[in-house]
C-alpha cells in the first residue's frame, strides 16, 4: 500500500478545485504546492513513527482518538468554508498536527514550498493546514482496516519511506530529513524539496 497513491486518490478533480479557490492561485500552483506538502508530511510524519517507540505510539493514538478515517466520508463539506464541518474539531485541526510535526518551522517549510510552487506563505500554509487532516483520515482509515498495532504502524510508516526513496527527488529530500543530526533536519532538507518542486 501506497500511502501518497493512497492520499492522491482521495483528491478528485473537485476536492482539487476547492483546493485552489482556496488557495488563490492556479490549478498548477496549487498541484505543485500540494505534492511538496504531501511529501514533507509523509516524510516528517514517517521520521517519526520510525524512530522511536514513542514516537509511534504517539501517531497510533492520535489516530485511534482523532482520525478514523470518518473525515474522508464528507471531504467536499469539510473543505467548504461555508458548510458546517462534519468532523469534530480535533480530527480538522490541522494546524495542530503541524505544530505537533514541525513548531515553529511550519513558516519557513510553507515559506520554501510558496516559493517553488508560486503561492505566497499564508496561502500554501493554509493548503498544509487543509492537506494534514486528510492525511491524518487515510492513515486512520488503513489502521482501522488492517488491525495495527504500535508495531505493524512502525513497519507500515518504514515501508512508506522505502517507497518514496525509490521515487525520483522524493528519496533524496526524506534521506535529508535527517541528514547530519544537528537536531534540524527540516533545514537540511529545504534545498532539495525546492528542486523537488521544480519538477
Amino acid at each position: 500500500m501506497d500511502l501518497m497513491q493512497l492520499i492522491q486518490g482521495q483528491l478528485t478533480e473537485g476536492v482539487m478545485d476547492q483546493l485552489v479557490r482556496q488557495s488563490g492561485g492556479n490549478q498548477q500552483q496549487t498541484a505543485a504546492a500540494t505534492n511538496g506538502i504531501l511529501s514533507t508530511l509523509i516524510g516528517a510524519m514517517a521520521k517519526n513513527a520510525t524512530s522511536s517507540q514513542e514516537g509511534a505510539s504517539s501517531l497510533f493514538n492520535a489516530l485511534n482518538n482523532d482520525h478514523d478515517g470518518s473525515l474522508l466520508d464528507n471531504i467536499g463539506d469539510y473543505l467548504n468554508p461555508e458548510r458546517p464541518n462534519p468532523v469534530n474539531e480535533r480530527t480538522a485541526n490541522g494546524m495542530g498536527i503541524l505544530n505537533h510535526l514541525f513548531g515553529p518551522k511550519q513558516e519557513q517549510i510553507s515559506r520554501n514550498i510558496g516559493q517553488h510552487a508560486g503561492l505566497d506563505q499564508q496561502s500554501t500554509l493554509g493548503l498544509m493546514a487543509k492537506l494534514a487532516p486528510i492525511v491524518m483520515a487515510v492513515m486512520g482509515k488503513q489502521q482501522q482496516s488492517q488491525g495495527f498495532s504500535v508495531t505493524d504502524l512502525m513497519g507500515f510508516m518504514t515501508n512508506q519511506q522505502s517507497s518514496m526513496q525509490q521515487q525520483s527527488g522524493v528519496g533524496s529530500f526524506l534521506k535529508l530529513l535527517d541528514f547530519d543530526g544537528d537536531g534540524n533536519p527540516l533545514d537540511d532538507a529545504m534545498g532539495l524539496l525546492s528542486k523537488f518542486l521544480k519538477k
